[in-house]
C-alpha cells in the first residue's frame, strides 16, 4: 500500500509541475488558483465580517493608497513579461483590520489584509509598500495553491480537490486554511521559509517598478530584528527567515531593484 502511495505520489510530482512566474522556479500545481478562489472569497469575507476593519482611519487609507498603486505596477509588468491572464486574475480588495498582532497576507485574487499592530513598523508609505510588495508576491507566485497541492498529496495522498473534499472535507478545510496563511505545521516550515525569500525577491521588484525606493526593505527588516530583541524563535522552528537572513539577502538582490526604481 505505502509503495503503491508513493508512486502515485511520484507520478503526480512528475505531470503536474509548473513553474512559478517571474523567478521560473519548478513547483507542484495539482490544484489552480481558480481552482480555490471561491474557498478564498468566502474566507476573505468571513475575516472581514469577524474582524474590526478599520480601512476609514488615515493608516487604512494609506494601506488602501499603496495597494493600489502597488497592484497597478505588478499588473503593468505581469503584461510586459507576457502574462497577461494572471494580471486579469487579480480582483484586488485592501482592508486594514484592528488588532495587535504584527503580520499582514494576501490571499490568491488579491484579497490584502493588514492589522494595525504591523504599522508602526512600517512607519511610512514606502514602509507599507515593503510589506505589501512582499505580500502581493505570495499571490503571484501561487505560494498557497502551491502549499495547498504539498498539502493534499501528503496528508491525504489524492491530487483533485474535488477528491479530497469527499474524502476528508474536514482535513481539506485544515490544509486549505494553512495554505493561505492561517494554521501551520512544523512538516511546512522549510516550505515556507523558501517562499518567504523568493516573496521577498519579488516583492523588491514590486515595490521599485511601483516607484518606492527598495533600499527602505532591509530597513523594515532591521526595525523587526530590532522589536524581536532576541525572543524570536529559532529559524529552524519558524516559518519565517531570520530577520538577518533576509536583510542580507535583501541587500544582495539591491542592485537589481535599483535599476527598476531609477527607470
Amino acid at each position: 500500500m505505502k509503495k503503491t502511495a508513493f508512486l502515485f505520489c511520484a507520478g503526480l510530482i512528475v505531470y503536474s509541475c509548473a513553474k512559478v512566474p517571474l523567478t521560473g522556479r519548478n513547483q507542484l500545481a495539482l490544484v489552480s488558483n481558480e481552482e480555490i478562489q471561491p474557498l478564498v472569497n468566502e474566507q476573505y469575507s468571513e475575516v472581514i465580517k469577524k474582524e474590526k476593519v478599520v480601512t476609514n482611519t488615515a493608516d487604512g487609507q494609506k494601506v488602501v493608497k499603496v495597494g493600489k498603486r502597488m497592484a497597478e505596477a505588478v499588473e503593468s509588468y505581469l503584461v510586459s513579461k507576457g502574462y497577461q491572464d494572471l494580471a486579469k486574475s487579480f480582483s484586488w480588495e485592501f482592508n486594514l483590520i484592528e488588532s495587535d498582532q504584527v503580520n499582514a497576507w494576501c490571499m490568491p485574487g488579491g484579497k490584502v489584509a493588514f492589522y494595525t499592530g504591523i504599522m508602526p513598523l512600517t512607519q511610512t508609505e514606502t514602509g507599507i509598500a515593503v510589506v505589501m510588495g512582499h505580500e502581493i508576491a505570495h499571490a503571484v507566485a501561487s505560494h498557497s495553491a502551491e502549499r495547498m497541492s504539498n498539502g493534499m498529496v501528503k496528508e491525504l495522498g489524492v491530487g483533485v480537490l474535488s477528491t479530497a473534499i469527499g474524502q476528508n472535507p474536514t482535513m481539506t478545510q485544515a490544509i486549505f486554511l494553512q495554505s493561505v496563511g492561517i494554521g501551520g505545521e512544523l512538516g511546512m516550515l522549510k516550505f515556507s521559509r523558501k517562499h518567504e525569500l523568493e516573496a521577498d525577491e519579488l516583492g523588491l521588484t514590486f515595490m521599485a517598478i511601483a516607484g518606492y525606493d527598495p533600499r527602505e526593505a532591509p530597513l523594515f527588516w532591521e526595525r523587526m530584528l530590532e522589536k524581536e530583541g532576541g525572543a524570536a524563535p529559532p529559524e529552524f522552528l519558524s516559518t519565517h527567515p531570520a530577520s538577518q537572513t533576509r536583510i542580507n539577502k535583501l541587500n544582495e538582490l539591491m542592485p537589481a531593484a535599483l535599476a527598476y526604481y531609477k527607470e
